[in-house]
């Protein structure tokens, strides 16, 4: 017992004296003039049985960031909802829900010239984009280009001096556990700090449409509406990533937030800054992922590659003799792990440039040689159309959209991507993500059409449409709103 006693009692007194001497360590580092390196600070720790941790000075990293770093405020012409798969609950509905007129987010300079890096979402559709720094300067933006694809926006000021540009880090190098700071505007709180780790690398979200082309890097440093287009920020003070996206099913932050990894701004930003969009490689064909059911079926060797479920005419992969059934293993000397890898390894791919796509058929291994073509803007973005009296925009359906909402084959229509507040489409319960079949009796085969068949109908007039959500086909009447 004695034993024990003085065991505890000496364990309490060496706890003392470790506990003293970590308030004296820390309060003398803090109480000395900030020291601005380029190596980050750390602060020693003693941990049990001799181990040793350094943890990082995120102040002194939080100093070097801020100037750098924008809050963004846009005035925009109209609310707008996000779609959500199959027009259900979409858990990141919230982060990229937009006020009915006005947004927040967050920026950082890109160079002396007064280029930005912010998020499509933050300026999509603004009529006004207003950049103030941390020392209260403000300026008036100029959208330069947008990709929503990669959710990925530059915008421009002018007559600002002495602009402090970020160093750009690597984020391919970025390991799972290290350190990261995120840095922006919550909620309108300017220049919030909140630190964490790279929760995982590579992830894909739901984003019907646009997840083809994602990458992010997954962190637990707290993200919230307002940090969109901020930097996330490793430990050598680099932005490694570009904050996106939370998962939350309430609007705040989970501990589940999203950065788009820098090495993929840096690929698109020159094309941005120069054309003001993204030109991408085109392969034309719809993949699916291979499974292990597949695999067997198959008589694959391994549950890899890609799947091509559909051919699209006359497109790159039907010149080049890819056939439905084909599993796409190996593209331009890289291999094609999932099928998640290669709608980025094409899109990355120069236009007209010759390529070894090499597919397992039948057992057997083909290489074939395809001339990859061009993506078109009507393909790539599918720009929405709004009807403004009905309170909705649509748009064509993309190979993209018609896998996302799972619309199987040839589908006929055109999708729903927004439906304003209080509108007459709301009032009728159409959603985001509904396919629209048929005005009247007559069929909807493109926004063009879905344009030209409401453009035939008298002002004031109720619309019947035919909406196919998921499995189900069903008609809403879209009742205009009363003077």
């Amino acid at each position: 017992m004695k034993a024990s006693r003085s065991i505890l009692v000496s364990t309490l007194v060496a706890g003392a004296i470790i506990g003293i001497a970590l308030t004296l360590s820390t309060n003398w580092e803090s109480s000395s003039p900030a020291e601005h390196t380029d190596a980050p600070q750390f602060l020693p720790v003693t941990m049990p049985e001799g181990a040793t941790m350094a943890l990082p000075d995120f102040a002194t990293l939080a100093e070097r960031i801020s100037p750098s770093v924008v809050y963004i405020s846009t005035v925009s012409d109209e609310s707008r909802r996000g779609m959500s798969r199959r027009g259900g609950s979409d858990p990141f509905e919230h982060f990229f829900q937009r006020p009915p007129s006005r947004g927040l987010g967050s920026g950082f300079v890109l160079d002396e010239d007064g280029y930005i890096i912010t998020n499509h979402h933050v300026v999509e559709d603004a009529t006004k984009v207003v950049v103030r720094f941390n020392d209260e300067a403000e300026y008036e933006a100029e959208v330069v280009g947008t990709d929503a694809k990669t959710d990925i926006a530059v915008i421009k000021i002018d007559g600002a001096e002495g602009l402090v540009p970020v160093a750009l880090g690597d984020s391919d190098q970025l390991r799972v556990g290290e350190w990261v700071l995120a840095i922006g505007n919550p909620f309108g709180l300017e220049y919030t700090v909140t630190a964490g780790i790279v929760s995982a690398k590579g992830r894909h979200i739901n984003r019907p449409g646009r997840n083809a082309y994602d990458d992010f890097i997954q962190t637990d440093a707290a993200i919230n509406p307002g940090n969109s287009g901020g930097p996330l920020v490793n430990m050598s003070g680099q932005v490694v990533g570009i904050n996106s996206a939370i998962f939350s099913r309430s609007g705040g932050n989970i501990g589940i937030g999203f950065a788009i990894p820098i090495n993929m701004a840096r690929q698109f930003v020159p094309q941005l800054k120069e054309h003001g969009h993204v030109t991408r490689g085109w392969l034309g064909v719809l993949i699916q992922p291979v499974d292990t059911d597949i695999a067997e079926s198959l008589e694959l060797p391994e549950a890899a590659g890609a799947l091509v479920a559909k051919v699209f005419p006359d497109s790159p992969a039907d010149e080049g003799e890819v056939k439905v059934g084909d599993v796409i293993i190996e593209f331009d000397g890289r291999p094609v792990k999932k099928s998640l890898d290669l709608p980025s390894m094409v899109a990355e791919t120069e236009v007209s440039k010759s390529v070894e796509v090499v597919v397992l058929r039948d057992g057997e291994r083909k290489s074939l040689t395809i001339e990859i073509g061009k993506l078109e803007a009507d393909a790539a973005e599918a720009r929405p159309v709004r009807a403004k009296a009905l309170g909705l925009s649509v748009q064509d359906i993309t190979e993209e959209v018609a896998r996302e909402l799972e619309l199987g084959p040839d589908p006929q229509g055109v999708v729903v991507t927004a439906v304003a507040n209080g509108s007459p489409a709301e009032r009728a319960a159409i959603r985001p993500g509904d396919v629209i079949e048929q005005i009247g009796r007559e069929p909807v085969s493109s926004s063009k059409e879905f344009r030209r068949l409401l453009a035939e109908r008298d002002e004031g007039d109720s619309v019947i449409v035919l909406v196919r959500r998921g499995d189900q086909s069903l008609f809403k009447v879209i009742k205009p709103a009363e003077e």
